[in-house]
C-alpha cells in the first residue's frame, strides 16, 4: 500500500510543514474551526506558500458559514476545502470552484456514508468526537467501507496506521493528535514515524 494517500493535519509551524512535505505527505492540512489548532488566513498563508504544487493544502472548517470559508480560502490561498460539521449540499454547490477540492468530513457512527453524496471530491471518516485522539471501531465485522476515495481518521498513530489501513482498506489516512508530542503541539519525529509506518511495504 505505498500509494496510501496520507494528509498531516492541523500543522502551524514552518518546522510542521517542512517535515511532512520532506517526510512524503500527500496533503497538509491548516484547521480554521475553533480548537488548540487553529490558525488564521495570514498563518495559513505563510505555511501553505512552503508547500510545493505536488502536496495539496487543506483548510478544515466547521460550523461557519459559506462567507467565512470563502472569505478564509481566499486569505490563504489553499487548494482544498474540508467541511467538518452537518454543512449541506448547498455549501459543496456554493464553494466548488475549477481547481479546487473539497472534502467532506463526517462521523463514522453516522451510517450508512456514501462517497459522492453532496458532491465532494473526497470523503472522510472521522471518530465522532473528531480532533481527540479517540479511535473508534473500524475493526468491527459491522462496519462496511465505502466506495471511492475516502480518507480515514480517528485515533490513527505511528503504532495502529497500517493495521487500520488493512482492516479497512481505505483509500488514504488522516491523522493530527496521533504525531503530537502534547495536545496542538506536533511533534517532527512522530510525523516522520507515521508516514513512515504508513508507506511501509507489506
Amino acid at each position: 500500500m505505498s500509494d496510501l494517500f496520507v494528509k498531516i493535519c492541523g500543522l502551524r509551524t514552518g518546522q510542521d510543514v517542512d517535515t511532512a512535505v520532506e517526510a512524503g505527505a500527500d496533503a497538509i492540512g491548516f484547521v480554521f474551526a475553533s480548537g488548540a489548532r487553529t490558525v488564521d488566513g495570514a498563518t495559513a498563508r505563510r505555511l501553505a506558500e512552503r508547500v510545493p504544487a505536488h502536496v495539496l493544502t487543506v483548510g478544515v472548517f466547521r460550523g461557519q458559514s459559506v462567507e467565512e470559508v470563502r472569505r478564509l480560502t481566499e486569505e490563504s490561498g489553499i487548494r482544498a476545502v474540508q467541511l467538518h460539521g452537518d454543512e449541506g449540499i448547498e455549501y459543496y454547490e456554493a464553494l466548488r470552484a475549477e481547481g479546487r477540492t473539497l472534502i467532506r468530513a463526517t462521523s463514522a457512527a453516522e451510517e450508512p456514508v456514501r462517497y459522492g453524496e453532496l458532491g465532494e471530491d473526497l470523503l472522510l471518516l472521522d471518530a465522532p468526537d473528531p480532533g481527540s485522539g479517540k479511535p473508534w471501531n473500524w475493526s468491527s465485522p459491522e462496519f462496511a467501507a465505502p466506495a471511492g476515495h475516502w480518507l480515514l481518521a480517528g485515533g490513527l498513530h505511528p503504532g495502529n496506521v497500517r493495521r487500520a489501513t488493512e482492516a479497512t482498506g481505505a483509500w488514504g489516512v488522516d491523522v493530527s493528535s496521533g504525531v503530537e508530542g502534547e495536545r496542538g503541539v506536533k511533534s517532527p519525529q512522530l510525523i516522520k514515524d507515521f508516514l513512515a509506518a504508513a508507506r511501509r511495504p507489506l
